[in-house]
């Protein structure tokens, strides 16, 4: 996609367009002859959907805090987060990762298996070269702002759902926080820049009691975000990186089971409707 950009790239809103669609629909071709191959979706969705990683990392960005060492936590946050970590202090590397750990379990975990199970191989895969060529080009700068516009909302798009089912399951994982997390999702989450980001992040504050959400450096641009449940929120530690990461690892755990119990139910239904019938004899 890096080779076809250098080709395709034009100051255009439908340059950008034909770039996104021919990354999705080359994606998805690889998915449609994995298809059929025995085991050829689930490695596809092996391929697509990465929780170890970002839990791993935000785990050694916890343990740098915990251990007084800024400077490596601040050198491990580019692997998470695309902000300038060079002025964060503890509170803000701690949020930052934080704010990650809630946006990357939609992008890395809850979209890609809920399309691997609606749309097997190509579906899933598909739904990686959105997320990936919104990473690649869905920024605000100039060379962008109109080339990558397409790729930005295509993965808007894509996580819509996604992204409002996390709430979902976060809210179901913390039912004491439950009222706070829907709270925060409806009042908080619509001043986010991002329509899923916001949603996610917004619950995540709520179920860890947390206040995220301030300025943000992009380089030489600084975003401000709207605060998350602010009011009844705290700054995030060092600690709370921990606490993210293992709600993340319960959601995860939770849409397995639930995926899994309508796969069940499925085989169930298909198998009684194979079945012969064992109606009175003739």
């Amino acid at each position: 996609m890096e080779r076809l950009e250098a080709r395709m790239w034009r100051d255009e809103v439908n340059a950008g367009l034909a770039y996104a669609l021919a990354g999705w629909l080359a994606a998805g071709g690889v998915g449609l002859l994995l298809e059929p191959v025995p085991g050829g979706p689930l490695v596809a969705g092996y391929v697509a959907i990465g929780g170890r990683g970002l839990w791993g990392t935000a785990r050694a960005v916890a343990g740098a805090l915990g251990a007084g060492d800024l400077a490596s936590a601040r050198s491990l946050l580019p692997s998470l987060v695309g902000r300038d970590p060079s002025e964060l202090d503890d509170a803000e590397v701690a949020r930052a990762v934080v704010e990650s750990v809630a946006e990357n379990t939609v992008d890395a975990i809850v979209a890609p298996a809920l399309f691997l199970a609606l749309g097997g191989a190509a579906g899933v895969l598909a739904y990686r070269a959105a997320n990936t060529l919104d990473a690649m080009v869905g920024h605000r700068d100039a060379r962008y702002a109109r080339f990558g516009w397409a790729s930005a909302r295509g993965d808007d798009l894509a996580n819509l759902v996604p992204a409002r089912c996390t709430a979902v399951l976060v809210a179901c994982l913390r039912p004491r926080a439950a009222g706070a997390v829907w709270r925060a999702v409806r009042q908080d989450a619509p001043a986010h820049p991002s329509p899923n980001a916001g949603v996610v992040e917004a619950a995540f504050a709520a179920a860890l009691g947390l206040r995220l959400g301030g300025e943000i450096r992009y380089g030489e641009r600084v975003e401000s975000r709207p605060p998350l449940n602010a009011e009844a929120g705290r700054a995030a530690a060092a600690g709370d990186i921990e606490a993210a990461v293992r709600l993340s690892e319960q959601v995860t755990l939770l849409l397995g089971a639930v995926l899994g119990g309508f796969a069940v139910g499925r085989i169930a239904r298909s198998r009684r409707a194979g079945s012969p019938d064992r109606g009175r004899a003739g």
